[in-house]
C-alpha cells in the first residue's frame, strides 16, 4: 500500500500525505510546501509516508 501512497505522492503531493495521516497538521504543511514548489511537497510526502506508519491497517 506504500507504493500506492508514494505515486499518488508523486502526482500531487497532498493526496498520499491525505492517505497515510488524514487532515492533520502534515497534509496542511504538504498543502503549503507543494503550493511554494512542486518538488519541495514531494519530498515532504514521500518522506512522511517513509517515517510515519500507517494506524489505519485493520
Amino acid at each position: 500500500m506504500d507504493l500506492v501512497r508514494i505515486i499518488l505522492a508523486i502526482i500531487l503531493p497532498p493526496l498520499g500525505v491525505f492517505f497515510q495521516v488524514g487532515l492533520g497538521k502534515h497534509f496542511w504543511i504538504n498543502v503549503l510546501l507543494t503550493l511554494l514548489g512542486y518538488i519541495p511537497g514531494i519530498v515532504h510526502a514521500v518522506w512522511i509516508i517513509a517515517r510515519t506508519p500507517d494506524t489505519r491497517r485493520i
